[in-house]
């Protein structure tokens, strides 16, 4: 009987420790996404600005903040999505098309109505993945995808695979490449956007129901919450923040082509919001953390060009960086449960 006793207890005990292991897991994740992604972010730009004497000079570090414009407003949005339980691999394409239809009304109208016709492709592109997610139930992660699919086909049929030209165009280089205290308007524009929805998602009573959402679907639609409205309208500020992404490039670069974007970019802003400490399962996310995770990773492609690396690695590395953010996510979900 008490050699029982004594094995019950030993079993109880090795119960405990890993129970308290998993909690402590758990509980330094948590620390991590609250503020973790801002220590490797500093260690790697003390890093290169020892390792790479032009890494500090005010021109390549306004250069990172202009080449990432884009990405910042898209990946800003895209948080709101992952945190309400969806995810949109769509916004590549989304990027391509609206891009290339500003480029060509621009051509024969004013730069207002072309910035228009852009935004209103990707208003259009989200609205539409938000109703198939939420009302037809098909997954997001299928929804987006065929959705890249066939925005990128319109986005061939529109232009027959020609490049499109926005630099001649009246008023499109003003957009983007005027600069206010010699920082480009493209870097205003894409803080803007990042300190809005950072707000939207940390402050109002929207975001709160974004992060229920993705939380705890069931849960809020019982407290009174519209799960579906809120599912589509984060779909519908990601397609718009894709669109203007696209239209900064189609004026910075004075060219885009329907095949820009695409899987690479989507993939790009998936890794800036995961890595910035976004659940990928919803629920939890930060716009200002997706942010320098967007400019952790555009730091390690800086660096790679600065020191001369191999670029095939930085794919590879930006791959395992990707599976090791999702990997503690997913391992921190299982030891809180």
């Amino acid at each position: 009987m008490t050699d029982t006793l004594d094995h019950s207890d030993t079993g109880q005990e090795i119960g405990d420790a890993g129970f308290s292991l998993k909690s402590g897991v758990s509980r330094l994740f948590g620390s991590w996404r609250t503020a973790g992604i801002l220590i490797p972010f500093l260690i790697l730009f003390v890093v290169l600005s020892i390792a790479s004497s032009p890494f500090l000079h005010t021109t390549n570090l306004i250069n990172i903040l202009d080449q990432q414009a884009a990405v910042l407003c898209i990946a800003a949005a895209g948080t709101l999505v992952l945190v309400a339980g969806g995810i949109d691999l769509s916004v590549g394409s989304t990027y391509a098309l609206a891009g290339v239809t500003a480029g060509q009304v621009g051509q024969h109208h004013s730069v207002v109505w072309a910035i228009l016709a852009g935004l209103v492709v990707g208003l259009v592109v989200g609205l539409i993945n938000g109703v198939i997610v939420t009302v037809f139930r098909i997954s997001p992660l299928i929804t987006t995808l065929a959705m890249s699919y066939i925005i990128y086909g319109l986005a061939l049929k529109v232009t027959n695979g020609n490049l499109v030209l926005t630099g001649s165009i009246p008023g499109f280089q003003t957009f983007t490449n005027s600069t206010f205290l010699t920082v480009p308007s493209a870097v205003w524009m894409a803080l803007a956007v990042v300190v809005v929805l950072a707000v939207v998602l940390s402050r109002t009573t929207f975001g709160r129901y974004v992060v229920a959402s993705g939380g705890n679907a069931e849960a809020a639609r019982l407290a009174g919450v519209r799960v579906n409205a809120i599912k589509i309208i984060t779909f519908v500020i990601s397609g718009g923040a894709a669109a203007l992404g696209g239209i900064i490039d189609a004026g910075r670069l004075g060219s885009i082509l329907s095949t820009s974007g695409g899987p690479s970019l989507s993939f790009l802003v998936l890794a800036g919001i995961v890595v910035g400490g976004t659940s990928i399962a919803g629920g939890e996310g930060s716009g200002w953390r997706t942010a320098l995770g967007v400019l952790f990773i555009a730091l390690i492609g800086n660096g790679f060009n600065l020191l001369g690396v191999d670029p095939n690695w930085q794919q590879i590395v930006l791959g395992l960086i990707l599976l090791v953010a999702v990997g503690l996510d997913m391992w921190a979900r299982r030891a809180r449960a």
